[in-house]
């Protein structure tokens, strides 16, 4: 196959919930897309971290698990057959032309007449917990995600975080768990309203403003963990079967820096239109940054059909931006 056979019209860079609405909104405005991700399934976070994780900001599911979430997506852009290219980390974006794009990753090189990036927070690692001994219970009971939450089923089970994700483990281990406590080092917690309301509703054990201090077991198991006021006195002992820390995470946006696009605090910056400083370049999704963003999955999916749209009318400028509607009937009108 020659070059000029293999050249689609956009690489969505990122499998993740929102590259995936990415793709099946291209195939929407009958635009030929593939997608490179360098994890070895789509999902991006929701299924490397949270694949039993309820996810509630998203339109029309009043809840819904991380990895139903992901299936659903995947089927819905499956419908146009993008290309998938998974494990392939992407090393360098080259402009060749106002027309075309050369991408080169770890396994091979690919053609596109637009990028559309969409790789979330880029790669990703855990806040590990800071404490001499957490390496000898770490991949045992000292956890940093879930990937099966029946697993925990009659156990005691402490979360150590104050955020979203903390907040809504301790809510979804309650009902599994025999015990359910949370830990933050401050009295109030980070995460939406809603969901603080429902904890401090709930039979999980709040423990605030406490930090933990000591951690006890043996072979490579946790057994207790001592927790001390954050800036107090006051001292606290618990029995534990699993700790899961939830400190949210490194980002790194690896090779991105050096393709020349305009960056504040490891985002993207892109205007209204999801256009990047390079034309043909555009991006969606929580790796991007503008006036007004609020990153949530929710956002990304709103993004992603102007990222497309603008990069079809790139491709094209004879081509409307605005598509009708999918829910207008196309008779002859």
């Amino acid at each position: 196959m020659n070059q000029s056979e293999n050249i689609v019209d956009a690489i969505i860079i990122g499998a993740g919930p929102t590259g995936l609405f990415t793709a099946f909104y291209g195939g929407m405005r009958e635009m030929s897309v593939k997608i490179i991700d360098s994890l070895p399934q789509v999902g991006g976070q929701l299924m490397a971290l949270y694949p039993d994780k309820y996810i509630y900001d998203v339109a029309g599911f009043p809840k819904v698990l991380a990895k139903d979430l992901v299936q659903q997506l995947e089927e819905q852009a499956s419908q146009f057959q993008p290309e998938i290219c998974l494990e392939e980390n992407v090393q360098h974006v080259e402009k060749l032309s106002d027309e075309l794009f050369k991408v080169t990753t770890t396994r091979d090189v690919h053609y596109a007449k637009t990028i559309i990036i969409t790789s979330g927070a880029g790669a990703f690692q855990p806040r590990r917990l800071k404490h001499s001994d957490a390496h000898l219970y770490e991949g045992n009971n000292l956890l940093y995600s879930i990937t099966d939450l029946q697993s925990f089923k009659g156990k005691k089970v402490c979360v150590a975080g104050g955020g979203d994700s903390a907040v809504d483990w301790a809510l979804m281990l309650e009902g599994v768990a025999s015990e359910t406590s949370i830990i933050h080092r401050r009295e109030d917690f980070r995460a939406h309203e809603h969901n603080v309301h429902q904890l401090k509703a709930s039979s999980v054990e709040i423990k605030t403003p406490m930090i933990i201090d000591d951690l006890i077991g043996e072979n490579g198991r946790l057994e207790q963990i001592t927790l001390k006021e954050n800036k107090g006195v006051q001292t606290d002992t618990i029995d534990i079967d699993s700790l899961i820390v939830n400190h949210g995470f490194l980002s790194d946006l690896g090779t991105i820096n050096q393709w020349g696009l305009q960056l504040e605090k490891n985002s993207i910056i892109v205007n209204e239109k999801m256009e990047t400083n390079i034309a043909g370049i555009f991006a969606a999704g929580d790796i991007t940054t503008h006036a007004g963003k609020v990153n949530l999955i929710a956002s990304g999916f709103g993004e992603a059909p102007t990222a497309i749209s603008q990069a079809k009318h790139y491709i094209d400028p004879n081509v409307k931006i605005q598509p009708p509607h999918s829910t207008r009937v196309l008779s002859g009108v």
